[in-house]
Formats: C-alpha cells, sequence, structure tokens
C-alpha cells in the first residue's frame, strides 16, 4: 500500500491493549528517521476544548512535511474526551488538511465519538489480550530483564490484568522490586488484590446464609489487606462465574452487583453496600 492511500484511522478498545503503540508502529515505519518530526501525540483528556483544535492541531496540520514524506500525522489520545463543539471543530479540519495531515484517534468508546468523524475514518476495534498473549509477553519480558516468574506467578499476572497488558507489565515491574523470584502472593500484594479463592470462599459463605462468617471474611479483605469496595466488587462479579450456580439466582445476583456498584460510583458507603451486598447473598439461601 502507498503512503498517500492511508485514511484517517480511528481506534477503539480498553486501555493497555497497544492502541498507541499501533499509531507509533506506522509513523515510525513510514517516516523512518523523520518520524518525530512528522508524528505528534496530544492526549484529548489534558486538552479537551475547541481551543485545542483551533490552536495546537491545525498549526500542526498546515506545516509542511519533513523529509519528502506525503504527510505528517496527529495522534489524538482518548478522542473521547472531546467535547462535542471540539469534535466539530476536528470534523472540519480533517476535511481540510486531508493532503497534508492523517489523524489517527483513539478512544475507549467509538460511540463518543460524533457521527461526522467515524464516517471519515477507518476504524480498528481492539479487544483485550488473551491470557496466553499475556503471558508469553510477560516471560519474554521476564527474560530481557533478567527476571525469574514462577507458574503461579504468571497465572496471578493474568487475573489481574484482565486483557490489559500494561497493567500487566506494572505488576511484573512493581514485584521486581520486592523479590528475586516472582509468586502469586507478590502479584497480588503490590497490586491490592484478594486471592481469588478468598473471594471465592467469600461468596460461598454468604450464599451458604452465613452471613456472620461471611463479615468476618470481608473485615479482612477490607481491614487488613486494604481493599476498596469497587475492588471487592468487581472481584466478586467475576468470581460468581465459575460456581454453580442455577441461573435464575444468578441473573438476580448479577442484578444487585451493578446495583451495588453503582451506588459505590456515586459515593455511598462502601462498608454498608458491602455489606449490604454480603445480605442479599445471604438471603438468596432463605428465599
Amino acid at each position: 500500500m502507498r503512503t498517500r492511500n492511508l485514511p484517517h484511522l480511528l481506534f477503539s478498545g480498553p486501555p493497555g491493549v497497544g492502541k498507541t503503540a499501533t499509531a507509533v508502529s506506522i509513523a515510525r515505519e513510514m517516516f523512518g528517521e523523520t518520524w518525530r518530526e512528522n508524528f505528534t501525540e496530544l492526549n484529548a483528556s489534558d486538552e479537551r476544548g475547541i481551543d485545542v483544535v483551533r490552536n495546537k492541531i491545525k498549526n500542526f496540520a498546515k506545516t509542511t512535511p519533513i523529509g519528502g514524506a506525503d504527510f505528517k500525522i496527529i495522534f489524538l489520545d482518548e478522542a473521547d474526551a472531546l467535547t462535542s463543539d471540539a469534535q466539530s471543530a476536528l470534523r472540519r479540519t480533517m476535511e481540510r488538511y486531508t493532503n497534508n495531515c492523517r489523524f489517527i484517534l483513539s478512544c475507549n468508546y467509538s460511540s463518543k465519538i460524533i457521527e461526522p468523524i467515524q464516517s471519515r475514518c477507518a476504524v480498528y476495534r481492539f479487544r483485550p489480550l488473551s491470557n496466553d498473549a499475556v503471558a508469553a509477553r510477560t516471560r519474554y519480558i521476564a527474560k530481557k530483564e533478567g527476571l525469574k516468574v514462577a507458574d503461579d506467578g504468571i497465572d496471578a499476572i493474568k487475573y489481574v490484568a484482565q486483557g490489559d497488558m500494561r497493567k500487566a507489565i506494572n505488576a511484573l515491574q512493581a514485584a521486581a522490586l520486592i523479590d528475586e523470584t516472582i509468586h502469586r502472593d507478590t502479584i497480588y500484594k503490590i497490586t491490592a488484590t484478594a486471592h481469588p479463592e478468598e473471594i471465592t470462599d467469600l461468596v460461598r459463605t454468604s450464599l451458604g446464609g452465613d452471613f456472620t462468617a461471611a463479615r468476618k471474611k470481608l473485615d479482612a479483605l477490607v481491614l487488613q489487606q486494604g481493599l476498596s469496595g469497587e475492588d471487592v466488587v468487581g472481584q466478586i462479579y467475576r468470581a460468581i462465574f465459575d460456581l454453580d450456580i442455577p441461573d435464575r439466582l444468578m441473573v438476580d445476583l448479577i442484578d444487585v452487583i451493578g446495583e451495588i456498584d453503582f451506588r459505590l460510583t456515586e459515593g455511598a458507603n462502601e462498608r454498608i453496600q458491602l455489606e449490604a451486598l454480603l445480605a442479599h447473598f445471604a438471603l438468596s439461601k432463605m428465599r
């Protein structure tokens, strides 16, 4: 493909799956040694107003490419944070400077990008990385850095990362500062994550109707390990799918988990909401 045929691009997907790395790789491949002069990156969440489009973006777009390149590339990270007015101005800028500049937009939710911009871009949707991909890359990095990672440490990194390679690398780097050989206990400790077995035990105890025992297990997670309410709710949500629960009960539990998660997001008291969740689980046994 000739470089002149490169369209505007829209990368959509969760964090840590390679959207920024892909944009940089495209620039390096096309421009070679002059890629830094012909490529600029702006984070729209920091500078999200219309003035950014009218000034910074437009000034870069209308300058001549360096080194005989066909065009320059503007990479807008977190473009879904741009205001609607800024996106409308960006649409006009994309029209005017197409011969001189290409835009690569990155976002978590493509639905927040206005339709006129989406129609001008080739949309690529990134999905979370598979556990095998996270494990393979983690082992590669550990080998290059001379780190020893046990198999249970790799399993813990996969659990913590949830398809986010950036989170996996950060966990590996932080754990390397503590132990020479990285085990799962180190990963869970450094990332403030409860052991999956502890969460499963908490859910089973509460579903068994023993609210008092479940409350004590919750105390150990929140008070001793320092987990936040949102972290506990998120892990409970993941844990219930590994349990043998009837579909009707599963639907009821997911419904109340969603309600508790919303309340925590709105600023409700963590302890009261978590205990209310366990109480609901315990009551399901009594119905």
